[in-house]
């Protein structure tokens, strides 16, 4: 299905513990993001970055311990979700280049407004912390928690995706989750798969399954797309590695059942860190695999 997609930056490290990620969006775009989307029949509009507090004006002990730089954080996500629902409303497809994941909770606030979504979220760690519960306080592990309106996050407005519920999440590729997270996951009604049920079933039965879930009743599905989802050697340019990831052909299978869907509502790539990164291998490769989610096929 042609598309009409509509590229945001969101160039922040506020969420993170590690400096450079800020560079993502720009380093995804020099991967050739614009070339592999048209490759797959996509009418591309490149938005810009968001304007975000410049890093020399940043306070390094901002925040609360227990959520660092919060308040950076709901500047940029309030812009971002209001950009993400304003490409919506105008028929294009928002594609949101982090940044940390943090960037997340404005995708999905914006997404989730005006109507019931599910979320697919591919990543390594269950980002299902929330202040109380996050052993370093960095928001970057927070933003399902925050969405979803968990713990800490109950009630507050611009962090809530309205038309998101539990039921309709699913976390594929889990395989480095804090004792808290682990618990949190368990009471609520979120669908979580690890790469050890990967490892049993295989990519496509699972990702099968988790599109099932996040489609069941919804208008269409947010794709949050954590580099660090893949192991290390295939993506060494992310912030918080952690080996036994997806292979280069899972991540590129699942993203293929993605498009097939045809229900994609939008999407993120985030955790892109060229400071290292080898030779912007792990920016390109997100653009790759944003192609394949827009439908790019091998035939």
């Amino acid at each position: 299905m042609e598309r009409n997609v509509r590229i945001l930056g969101a160039p922040t490290d506020y969420g993170a513990n590690r400096r450079g990620v800020d560079m993502g969006p720009s380093a995804i775009r020099y991967g050739g993001l614009t070339a592999q989307l048209e490759a797959a029949g996509a009418t591309v509009t490149d938005a810009g970055d968001l304007t975000v507090p410049h890093h020399a004006t940043r306070d390094a002990d901002a925040g609360a311990d227990n959520a660092k730089h919060i308040q950076e954080v709901e500047e940029v996500c309030t812009s971002l979700a209001n950009a993400v629902a304003d490409a919506l409303a105008e028929g294009t497809t928002p594609l949101a280049l982090g940044g940390d994941h943090s960037i997340a909770i404005g995708s999905m606030v914006g997404s989730a407004r005006d109507a019931d979504i599910g979320v697919i979220w591919f990543d390594a760690h269950g980002d299902f912390n929330t202040p109380s519960t996050s052993p370093s306080g960095n928001v970057h592990g927070m933003p399902l928690a925050a969405a979803l309106g968990v713990g800490d996050f109950e009630g507050v407005e611009w962090a809530n995706a309205d038309g998101l519920s539990e039921e309709n999440v699913a976390i594929v590729g889990l395989r480095d989750v804090d004792d808290n997270e682990t618990a949190a996951i368990h009471d609520s009604d979120v669908t979580a798969y690890t790469m050890s049920e990967i490892d049993e079933y295989g990519i496509t039965e699972i990702t099968k399954d988790a599109l099932d879930v996040v489609t069941s009743g919804t208008d269409g599905f947010h794709v949050s797309l954590d580099l660090d989802w893949l192991d290390p050697r295939e993506a060494p340019g992310v912030g918080t590695p952690v080996r036994g990831g997806a292979t280069y052909r899972e991540a590129h299978a699942a993203m293929e059942l993605v498009a097939a869907s045809g229900e994609m509502r939008s999407m993120e790539l985030v955790e892109v860190n060229p400071v290292l990164d080898e030779h912007n291998e792990t920016a390109a490769l997100a653009t790759e695999l944003a192609a394949s989610a827009f439908g790019k096929r091998i035939l």
